[in-house]
């Protein structure tokens, strides 16, 4: 590839009223508007301060601008450009969203998590967003501490995080997530809370799954619900919130001394071999593993807790330690990973079934490569509202890929937004009140993206019986 015309013959002006650059913001917000985004805002958010005026409009802003790629206040100014304002109405400026950011609650942000939740079940039932979610379907949890730069933003604190495999502590903010998804559809965000840095992963994890929990059930999740989540989900807490709601479980247990003493017991004949058809990373090593063994047993856990002790299954997977064979009887050295669950498949499945609990590390990449490449403000409450409304356009986008065709439907978000939403296009006014976007010929996605087109022109899709 290379340049057809020399610097001196080649000019640029901004002058075009008639272009956008994100014309893939027609279909998503059209979505959107299907399924009232708007509406559930202007019934469950109620602001005080009178920046909030206009809560619907400033709320959808935010939302398209996020899926136009703005990761700061700043940047939904990639709202105002060309002919947007021929597409939509009520577009606002990035300083009036930042005031209207900065004067919200934590009450306003447990409502705008409410209009997310609302929307997930609408944009389930009028989307194929999760097929096979009425039959088996797994809720993840999981947190993460999204690093920030100097201590001026409010809740920052030295929390531990994975970087390469390795626990570091870092300055930042803990954002924790739920991610509901099927064997063949890609995660969701269920649920979404931003705490602060130096909170502990299971700090009101009860809570939250129980209200994940009541969110994947609105969006469909009437079959087996499997909740999964690594050790520092393995409480009493919250596996009492997974029973009283008739969900599965399946937490990483923590090695104590009870732990290892049920491992102990098991015979030796006991252990199945197994092959992994690709090598695995183990975390605890870092080196990269393609058999080990795994078996169960009967476990009665919190048996100090009055009234919360849970008999269930430990299912326990071993592998050789490398570069240490033996150990001075000459027996094997292995590293033990457990899994407390009451997951009812068999053996080697349910094993499976817990380590695909790394799905939500997805939704975490898909987060960061996104709106939540920043944390934009000073204020805890415009970021912990600033999630939510991320979260809500992580899963307008997802339905969006998967309107449009198999292979956007469980495409990153980031080639979601290079494929489907930063197209540009020119505008053409013609008849009373008709507009054609002329967009660019030989697009490579042009047939993705006309799926989702066409689909948001036609009447509603009703959910699969």
């Amino acid at each position: 590839m290379r340049l057809s015309h020399a610097p001196a013959h080649t000019h640029a002006i901004f002058d075009d009223q008639h272009t956008v650059a994100y014309a893939g913001l027609l279909p998503v917000m059209r979505l959107a508007e299907r399924c009232d985004l708007a509406g559930l805002a202007q019934e469950h958010v109620t602001i005080a301060d009178r920046l909030g005026v206009n809560a619907p409009l400033k709320i959808g802003s935010i939302v398209a601008g996020m899926i136009a790629g703005a990761d700061s206040i700043d940047d939904l100014d990639v709202l105002r450009h060309g002919g947007m304002d021929k597409l939509f109405a009520g577009i606002r400026a990035p300083s009036t969203l930042g005031s209207f950011l900065r004067c919200l609650t934590w009450g306003n942000v447990r409502q705008i998590g409410k209009v997310g939740r609302r929307l997930l079940a609408r944009l389930a039932a009028h989307t194929p967003l999760l097929p096979g979610v009425d039959v088996l379907a797994f809720l993840d949890l999981d947190s993460m501490q999204k690093r920030i730069y100097g201590p001026t933003k409010q809740g920052a604190g030295f929390g531990h995080t994975k970087i390469q495999g390795k626990s570091l502590r870092v300055r930042g903010l803990n954002v924790l997530a739920s991610a509901l998804s099927t064997p063949l559809a890609a995660p969701v965000i269920t649920a979404s809370r931003l705490r602060g840095g130096t909170a502990n992963s299971a700090r009101g994890a009860d809570t939250f799954v129980t209200e994940s929990i009541n969110t994947a059930r609105e969006a469909g999740a009437t079959g087996i619900l499997l909740c999964r989540g690594d050790a520092a989900y393995y409480s009493a807490k919250v596996i009492g919130a997974c029973r009283r709601a008739d969900v599965r479980f399946s937490f990483t247990a923590k090695m104590d001394p009870k732990i290892k003493a049920a491992i102990a017991a098991i015979p030796q004949g006991a252990w199945t071999p197994i092959s992994y058809p690709n090598a695995i990373l183990d975390e605890e090593s870092g080196q990269w593993i393609s058999d080990a063994e795994v078996a169960e047993t009967r476990y009665t856990a919190f048996t100090s807790k009055k009234g919360q002790a849970v008999t269930a299954r430990l299912i326990v997977r071993r592998v050789k330690r490398l570069g240490e064979q033996t150990d001075p009887g000459h027996h094997p050295c292995y590293r033990y990973h457990a899994v407390f669950t009451d997951t009812p498949y068999e053996l080697i499945q349910a094993e499976g079934q817990h380590r695909d609990h790394a799905i939500i590390e997805q939704i975490f990449a898909d987060l960061i490569s996104g709106p939540l490449a920043h944390l934009p403000s000073g204020n805890f409450a415009a970021n912990a509202a600033w999630l939510a409304l991320a979260t809500i356009s992580h899963n307008l986008l997802r339905a969006a890929g998967c309107l449009s065709g198999a292979r956007c439907a469980r495409a990153r978000g980031a080639t979601l937004r290079r494929h489907l939403i930063a197209v540009p296009a020119r505008l053409a006014r013609h008849g009373r009140g008709h507009i054609t976007l002329h967009l660019p010929g030989h697009w490579p996605w042009q047939p993705a993206w006309m799926n989702l087109f066409d689909a948001l022109r036609s009447p509603p899709l009703a959910r699969a019986a």
